[in-house]
This record gives C-alpha cells, sequence and structure tokens, in this order.
C-alpha cells in the first residue's frame, strides 16, 4: 500500500517533531566545520537505518534502558563540544572546507554516527513506529518519516552554511560547544536521574 495522504501527514508531524531537537543543533555544528554535502550525505544514511529500525523493530525500541542511550549520547555531545573547542583553525576564518585528513568517509561517517546514536529511541523514532502501527503502512510512513527528517538536516546543515557568511566561525563554535556541553549534561542527568 501506498498513500500520499499518509506520507503528508507523516511528513508533518515529524518535521514538526524534530524541528526543535538536538538534531538540527547537531547538523548545524557539523554544517560549519566540514562540506555540507559530505554531512548530509552521512545524516541521512543515519535517518534511513533510524527509520528502517522504527518500523521494523516498532516498540521493541521503547524497552531499551533509557538510561544507557542517554548516557551514550551525553558522551558524545561533551566529545563533540571538546572537538569543538581544540580543533579550530585560525588560519581559515570563516571558510568551510573539509581538511586534508577528513575524506567523505570520515566526514560522513561522523554524521551518521552521531546521528544513529543520538536518534536512538528518540521521540521521532517512537513515533514513528506508532504511526506505522497506526496506519498499517509502513512504506508511507517511511517515505514520509524519512523525508520529515532529511528536511530539518538539511536545514540544520545548509542553515549552517548560510550563517557563517554573517557570524564568524570562532562565534559559531563557541556557542554551539556551549549548547553541547548543556545536551550533555542534561543527557547525563537522565541517564543518572532518569
Amino acid at each position: 500500500m501506498f498513500s500520499i495522504t499518509v506520507i503528508a501527514v507523516v511528513f508533518g508531524v515529524i518535521f514538526l517533531s524534530e524541528l526543535p531537537d538536538k538534531t538540527a543543533l547537531a547538523g548545524l555544528m557539523l554544517g560549519t566545520r566540514y562540506r555540507a554535502s559530505y554531512v548530509f550525505c552521512g545524516v541521512a544514511a543515519a535517518f534511513v537505518v533510524h527509520v528502517a529500525l522504527a518500523i521494523a523493530a516498532g516498540g521493541l525500541l521503547t524497552l531499551l534502558p533509557h538510561r544507557l542511550v542517554q548516557g551514550v549520547v551525553g558522551l558524545l555531545f561533551l566529545g563533540g563540544a571538546a572537538m569543538l573547542l581544540f580543533s579550530h583553525d585560525d588560519d581559515e576564518e570563516g571558510k568551510v572546507r573539509v581538511p586534508a585528513d577528513q575524506s567523505f568517509l570520515k566526514v560522513a561517517g561522523t554524521g551518521f554516527t552521531l546521528i544513529l546514536v543520538a536518534e536512538f529511541g528518540d521521540l521521532t523514532q517512537i513515533m514513528t513506529a506508532n504511526l506505522a502501527a497506526r496506519y498499517g503502512d509502513p512504506v508511507s510512513v517511511g517515505i514520509g518519516s524519512v523525508l520529515g527528517l532529511w528536511a530539518v538536516a538539511a536545514l540544520g546543515i545548509f542553515g549552517g552554511q548560510l550563517l557563517m557568511k554573517r557570524v564568524p566561525l570562532r562565534l559559531i563554535t563557541k556557542v554551539a560547544a556551549a549548547v553541547m556541553v548543556a545536551l550533555a549534561g542534561f543527557s547525563l542527568y537522565e541517564a543518572v536521574a532518569g
């Protein structure tokens, strides 16, 4: 079964749910540091896996230990903040480029891993599983969900590129690192207090 209506409804629900999420920030951060197309490929692939897992496993993903998932996410955000703060290159202020040692596979792999782990058991994954059960149309739900997630990722990644044309990279880096530390603290708090 294939339904344009279901795709449109799921797209809207997932897009609006994901827009204020940490994924947009992660995409923005990666998009300011690396070639946007490389980042988007990795992030897009992670979202396909994310949606496939949600549809295939459904409610089983919500049974995983929430504390463990939040702990790993918190540590990843701390690592990302450290990477931002300590890998800044002042010689190329304002230029977005893939450093010589950052191949397509490394950059796309970083985006893929960060998003796959950060989104595991996330609200949109649970919503995708619930929408697939509600509509009984996993293909339409999968398409709508993937498109919604890709749209948010593109806004974050390519928005990061546009932001750099108006705001110095050093300021973006410090703000993104501070937000990532706050997200890490929130995730680690949830892991401990959960």
